[in-house]
């Protein structure tokens, strides 16, 4: 599990342009990485919305902004289209990235119990160390109160 001051995990996941990023190659900038469940669905839907409506102003405060899940790059670039989202989508089809940072999680629906992401957001200085975790994320008002974050770095 992941903490507050504590290293960011490092990674290499690929991209819905098709490249690779590394988290360690992205020092010196402020990286926010929103954990989601799956692509197309209505809250992963608002909020990958939501920060794509702010990356200009993410970009402005010096920071980057990536959604993570296990779908694969087909299906975020088609959830890209559909949407018209900007903000780049990481693919973690294996999920170990997801385990890294602790958001693979029991979860309970219905009185149905199964594994999946549990909705966080991850914001890491430029110094690649944890500065602020979201566990359980409600989407209403959450990329602008990460955006206040990121500016209060």
């Amino acid at each position: 599990m992941i903490e507050v001051s504590a290293p960011a995990p490092d990674f290499t996941l690929p991209q819905t342009t098709g490249e690779d990023v590394t988290l360690s190659a992205l020092k010196g900038h402020a990286v926010v990485l929103f954990f989601y469940p799956r692509d197309d669905t209505p809250g992963c839907t608002k909020e990958s919305i939501a920060f794509s409506e702010h990356l200009q102003e993410f970009a402005d405060a010096g920071a980057l902004v990536f959604g993570v899940s296990k779908d694969s790059v087909a299906k975020h670039g088609k959830f890209t289209t559909k949407h018209d989202l900007t903000v780049p989508l990481l693919s973690d089809e294996h999920g170990t990235v997801c385990e890294d940072y602790g958001v693979w999680k029991e979860k309970n629906m219905y009185g149905k119990v199964y594994m999946g992401i549990e909705r966080t957001t991850v914001l890491i200085g430029a110094d690649g160390v944890i500065a602020q975790i979201w566990p359980k994320v409600k989407v209403p008002g959450h990329a602008e109160a990460v955006l206040t974050a990121v500016k209060a770095l």
